[in-house]
């Protein structure tokens, strides 16, 4: 299906001076500027392009790569504020527009702001929203433990950092969770820790799987003969530490350090670990 603010594949129809006409099915034939088109493109071709509209309201499609479409989530820096909102750099070279009235506090140029990208029903423009919960499903959700979602991170809280999951629903990855520098924005996979009975979701960054425990046992083990045999870790270090020593969480160096430690591979003082 062709939409605004989405990425389509459309069959090249006619070849002028200035671009090149694509056929967009509901919206007719839309142009594809020359600077934007490959070069040798021939009538006939096929392509991926963006469509969304130019300033004179006429859907027009380019080769660039948006930060976000339309229904996406996406941090995005601010270029400018006018008396009409605020401007977005979203990968375009037209500015993608957060009017006043979906601003959640005042815009700061050259600061980023986690927005939502939508249809203007009142001039069917691609717009941004930073009033995120009206854009999350509502409806309980239906996710199951260890299931890998898309995760969207959208800040930091007293208990860990707030997702929006796979572009619908909330969701919380705890600190104890968390074994890497996360910031607003950031784009990753992720997995469904539970589902609470007040419907609050757990998110957890690994699956906890056996080849992830075997994976991190075998890091810990390269680490200690590459340091001689020690390594000044343990259950009290802490969590930014380990991730920047061994590139894991601190949960996960637990469960991986007490498996070594059952097979007799290295030892567990106060002062560290030692291999055996």
């Amino acid at each position: 299906m062709i939409q605004l603010g989405k990425t389509c594949r459309l069959a090249v129809v006619k070849q002028v001076n200035f671009g090149f006409y694509l056929n967009a099915g509901d919206f007719g034939q839309v142009l594809l500027p020359n600077k934007f088109a490959p070069d040798n493109l021939q009538v006939g071709d096929e392509l991926d392009v963006f469509l969304y509209l130019d300033s004179e309201d006429t859907p027009i499609a380019t080769t660039q790569k948006p930060l976000a479409q339309v229904g996406e989530f996406a941090n995005l820096k601010i270029v400018s504020v006018s008396r009409v909102g605020a401007f977005l750099d979203w990968g375009l070279d037209k500015d993608l527009l957060l009017p006043f009235a979906e601003q959640t506090r005042p815009p700061e140029e050259g600061k980023y702001q986690l927005v939502h990208l939508h249809i203007n029903r009142a001039d069917d423009r691609i717009v941004a929203s930073a009033k995120l919960d009206k854009f999350l499903d509502k409806t309980p959700a239906s996710y199951k433990p260890g299931q890998e979602v898309k995760l969207v991170i959208a800040g930091r809280t007293d208990l860990g950092y707030k997702a929006i999951i796979n572009d619908s629903h909330w969701g919380l990855i705890h600190q104890s969770d968390v074994f890497k520098p996360l910031r607003a924005g950031n784009k990753l996979k992720g997995y469904i820790k539970q589902v609470r009975h007040d419907g609050k979701i757990d998110l957890v960054l690994n699956k906890g799987t056996r080849d992830e425990l075997d994976a991190h046992s075998g890091v810990i083990l390269k680490k200690l003969q590459a340091a001689g045999g020690f390594l000044p870790l343990g259950d009290k270090t802490d969590a930014d530490v380990i991730y920047t020593e061994l590139g894991m969480s601190k949960k996960a160096f637990k469960k991986s350090i007490g498996g070594l430690f059952k097979q007799g591979k290295l030892r567990i003082t106060d002062d560290g670990l030692y291999l055996n």
